[in-house]
């Protein structure tokens, strides 16, 4: 089963969806570093994300080292971030990731990298979710302030989606 490393805003996006529960039904084992997990996820839900699959990987002395070098070489790329890209790369794991300069990285080193909107494609192309759930799920996320999905990628999956529930 493929693994999929996310970052945190990926996590977000999908919660702020309402998603989250059925991305635990795609395909994929979806992973965080352990520093990811402390940090942010123990106290908001984690041991519930545990429950549904969620693993915590724990990074290798060489990933440990590989991620915080990649902070020198990448300022403004997160601790956190840093951790899920050594995963990724290191393990040949697939990264989830919403942070511009992480997925710029990934993709100039050829690790393949997905967003919110690809998680959406698979739960609707895999008829996991309904496509008003999806709808709904994506109407929400849109709606919200700190939205940063391109607008023009989301009416596009919000037209294929309300075309589906017709």
């Amino acid at each position: 089963m493929k693994v999929l490393v996310s970052d945190t805003s990926v996590l977000v996006d999908l919660e702020r969806g309402s998603l989250i529960d059925s991305c635990f039904r795609l395909p994929f084992e979806f992973a965080v570093s352990d520093l990811l997990y402390k940090r942010k996820l123990a106290a908001y839900g984690g041991p519930e994300l545990v429950k549904l699959g969620l693993r915590v990987a724990e990074l290798s002395p060489q990933e440990l080292s590989f991620a915080q070098a990649l902070t020198g070489t990448h300022p403004k790329l997160s601790l956190p971030d840093a951790y899920a890209y050594s995963l990724a790369s290191s393990r040949r794991w697939m990264l989830l990731a919403g942070d511009g300069e992480l997925r710029a990285l990934a993709r100039a080193q050829g690790v393949e990298c997905f967003g919110v909107l690809w998680v959406c494609d698979q739960l609707f192309d895999g008829k996991i979710t309904e496509a008003a759930v999806l709808t709904a799920g994506l109407e929400a996320l849109s709606a919200h302030p700190r939205c940063r999905l391109p607008r023009a990628e989301v009416a596009s999956r919000l037209g294929r989606y309300r075309a589906a529930k017709n």
